[in-house]
């Protein structure tokens, strides 16, 4: 399981970008030197190339199934569980 302070970084990240989504979009489509400049002073947190995708229930950082947002070990136990709907164990 992920460190706390990790888990709030991630949090403070994501708000972050979500703060500066439309200010970046414009000052992007824009294309002019000073708007590069402007760019360049956001914080640099507020880029989404910075946000990593984690596991919902313990933050883990690799092993992402991005359908159901958490990491393949929280998949298995609550696919193994019956706790996700639609999904069966294969057999042939």
């Amino acid at each position: 399981m992920a460190k706390e302070s990790i888990k709030a970084r991630q949090r403070k990240r994501e708000a972050m970008v979500a703060r500066y989504a439309d200010k970046r979009a414009k000052l992007k489509a824009e294309g002019t030197p000073e708007a590069y400049e402007a760019l360049q002073r956001i914080p640099r947190n507020a880029s989404p190339v910075r946000l990593r995708n984690r596991c919902k229930l313990t933050g883990r950082p690799r092993g992402y199934i991005r359908t159901f947002g958490i990491c393949r070990n929280q998949f298995r136990l609550l696919a193994s569980d019956g706790k996700i709907p639609g999904v069966t164990k294969s057999s042939w």
